[in-house]
């Protein structure tokens, strides 16, 4: 870990209070290995850094990709370009792609959905089909849907409302889809659910969303059961085995 001035070049809303952050950095710096990891940011006038996972990166550069749900990122909405943050990085272990198998499904709900794009971009590097499934509430509040179809993914979305693709939420649209593998980022109720839905024999990877303190492991405010003894979400996760998740 380690604390770095990046400067915005982009930040622009791409969906209702859903905004795209790309930050430059020193070339190769930035220390993003992982899809999977994130990133803590300090904002004027604000206590607490705000932690946002990281939806892509370049070796000069990083997008990360939030939702407006309270005055730290209302503020964050308003920043403009050539502004600059001090930012904490790289936080958080990252997916781990080497047990994927050839035909791993990807599911983001919300703000989950930023991370499985690297993730997926990075599946495909390396040899493997990944399907991405993805979950919001309505089809005005979706994104990224294109972006990732261009990658060369194939794409299923799920609305609660019906507005687009499958009615209902992620686990309806898993329905006819097989996969050796899955990994899922959104709300614990979403990955709860998807637990108790995909057949127990298939492997996962679930990255938690937590209210963090430091963002690095010192605080412990973030540490939760497994069965393995306490981990905190921003050290040891945000990405856990399906395995040692105790619900």
């Amino acid at each position: 870990m380690r604390e770095q001035i990046l400067t915005i070049t982009e930040n622009r809303k791409i969906a209702p209070k859903t905004f795209s952050m790309t930050l430059k950095t020193s070339k190769g710096d930035h220390g993003i290995r992982r899809p999977g990891q994130f990133i803590n940011i300090k904002l004027d006038g604000f206590f607490l850094r705000r932690p946002i996972s990281v939806c892509s990166w370049e070796d000069d550069s990083l997008t990360i990709i939030y939702k407006v749900v309270g005055a730290g990122t209302e503020a964050m909405s308003h920043y403009e370009p050539e502004k600059s943050l001090n930012v904490l990085l790289p936080l958080g272990n990252g997916f781990d792609t080497s047990v994927s198998g050839e035909h791993p499904v990807l599911i983001g709900g919300g703000a989950g959905v930023p991370p499985m794009y690297g993730l997926c971009r990075q599946l495909l590097a390396e040899g493997r089909q990944p399907t991405v499934v993805l979950g919001f509430n309505k089809k005005e509040e979706s994104f990224y849907i294109e972006e990732f179809k261009t990658l060369g993914a194939d794409v299923v979305v799920a609305t609660a409302d019906g507005s687009l693709g499958v009615e209902g939420f992620v686990t309806d649209a898993l329905e006819n889809l097989s996969y050796t593998y899955f990994y899922a980022c959104g709300p614990e109720a979403m990955l709860k659910a998807l637990d108790g839905k995909i057949p127990a024999g298939v492997g996962g990877q679930l990255s938690f969303e937590e209210r963090m303190g430091c963002g690095f492991g010192a605080c412990m405010g973030c540490s939760c059961e497994t069965k393995y003894g306490n981990k905190r979400i921003c050290k040891e996760g945000p990405v856990l085995e399906r395995g040692e998740i105790l619900w």
